[in-house]
C-alpha cells in the first residue's frame, strides 16, 4: 500500500478543483485551518454525486475527519483535491482527501462515513456504489 505522503494528484481517479476566497484568509494572512475542512466537504459532496445515491432513500452521515496539515496556504491559490474510498467496513466507509497545491500535498483528511437509515434512526450495511468505488 502507497504512503499517504507519497502519493501525487495523478494517483486519485476523482478530482476536484476549488479557488481560495478572501474570507477564508486568517489574521496570520494564510487560509484559515478551519477552511480546509469546508474544502474537503464540497470535494465530497461531488463525490458523492457521482454515485447518483438517492439521498432520500439512502443517507450516508459523517462520523469523523481527521486532518493532518503539512504546508500553510496563501490566498490567493488554486487547489485541487483528490479522493478516493480508502477502507470499507460493513456499514461505514473511509474517504482519503489529500488537498494539493500546483501538485504539492497541503494537507489530507481521512472521513468515516456511515450509511444510515434515518427512518428507522439505525446505521445500514454498505451500499452496492460505495463496494464498487473502493480504492479507485
Amino acid at each position: 500500500m502507497q504512503r499517504i505522503n507519497d502519493l501525487k494528484l495523478e494517483n486519485f481517479h476523482f478530482q476536484h478543483q476549488i479557488n481560495t476566497r478572501f474570507i477564508d484568509v486568517d489574521a496570520f494572512n494564510h487560509i484559515n485551518n478551519a477552511t480546509f475542512l469546508s474544502y474537503f466537504e464540497d470535494a465530497r459532496r461531488c463525490f458523492f454525486e457521482r454515485w447518483g445515491i438517492n439521498l432520500k432513500e439512502k443517507s450516508l452521515i459523517v462520523a469523523s475527519v481527521k486532518i493532518d496539515y503539512l504546508s500553510q496556504l496563501q490566498h490567493p491559490s488554486t487547489l485541487v483535491i483528490g479522493q478516493r474510498v480508502s477502507r470499507l467496513g460493513t456499514k461505514s466507509f473511509d474517504i482519503l482527501s489529500v488537498l494539493f497545491l500546483k501538485n504539492k500535498q497541503i494537507c489530507f483528511a481521512t472521513t468515516t462515513v456511515v450509511c444510515y437509515n434515518f427512518t428507522n434512526k439505525t446505521s445500514i450495511p454498505l451500499f452496492k456504489e460505495i463496494k464498487k468505488d473502493f480504492d479507485k
